[in-house]
Protein backbone atom coordinates (compact mmCIF):
# COMPACT_ATOMS: atom_id res chain seq x y z
CA UNK A 1 0.00 0.00 0.00
CA UNK A 2 0.68 3.64 -0.73
CA UNK A 3 2.52 5.43 2.37
CA UNK A 4 0.75 8.01 3.65
CA UNK A 5 3.39 10.74 3.36
CA UNK A 6 3.79 9.76 -0.61
CA UNK A 7 -0.23 10.69 -0.67
CA UNK A 8 0.14 13.96 0.56
CA UNK A 9 2.57 15.08 -2.09
CA UNK A 10 1.42 13.35 -4.84
CA UNK A 11 -0.28 15.19 -7.11
CA UNK A 12 -2.58 14.66 -10.45
CA UNK A 13 0.04 15.21 -13.33
CA UNK A 14 -2.60 16.87 -15.53
CA UNK A 15 -3.99 19.55 -13.34
CA UNK A 16 -1.65 19.51 -10.03
CA UNK A 17 -5.01 18.55 -8.02
CA UNK A 18 -5.08 16.43 -5.14
CA UNK A 19 -5.26 12.71 -5.46
CA UNK A 20 -7.15 10.22 -3.18
CA UNK A 21 -6.51 6.96 -2.31
CA UNK A 22 -9.53 4.65 -3.66
CA UNK A 23 -8.36 1.04 -2.23
CA UNK A 24 -6.25 -0.94 -3.98
CA UNK A 25 -7.09 0.37 -7.52
CA UNK A 26 -5.27 3.81 -7.51
CA UNK A 27 -5.43 7.38 -7.08
CA UNK A 28 -8.73 9.20 -8.08
CA UNK A 29 -8.11 12.61 -9.37
CA UNK A 30 -12.01 14.14 -8.85
CA UNK A 31 -11.43 16.97 -10.83
CA UNK A 32 -10.22 15.29 -13.81
CA UNK A 33 -11.94 12.16 -13.25
CA UNK A 34 -8.91 10.19 -14.11
CA UNK A 35 -7.84 7.04 -11.94
CA UNK A 36 -3.71 6.33 -12.11
CA UNK A 37 -3.12 2.52 -11.38
CA UNK A 38 -1.18 1.63 -8.15
CA UNK A 39 1.09 -1.76 -9.20
CA UNK A 40 3.49 -3.16 -6.95
CA UNK A 41 2.74 -0.61 -4.40
CA UNK A 42 3.88 1.83 -7.49
CA UNK A 43 1.56 4.92 -8.62
CA UNK A 44 1.60 4.70 -12.35
CA UNK A 45 1.53 8.61 -12.71
CA UNK A 46 0.93 8.73 -16.67
CA UNK A 47 -1.53 10.76 -17.82
CA UNK A 48 -1.96 8.47 -21.03
CA UNK A 49 -2.35 5.28 -18.60
CA UNK A 50 -5.11 6.82 -16.08
CA UNK A 51 -8.49 5.52 -16.98
CA UNK A 52 -11.48 7.53 -17.24
CA UNK A 53 -14.05 7.75 -14.71
CA UNK A 54 -17.62 8.26 -16.04
CA UNK A 55 -19.71 9.89 -13.07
Amino acid sequence: MINKDLLEILACPQCKGPLQLQGEDGLLCEKCSLLYEIKDDIPIMLIDKAKKIER
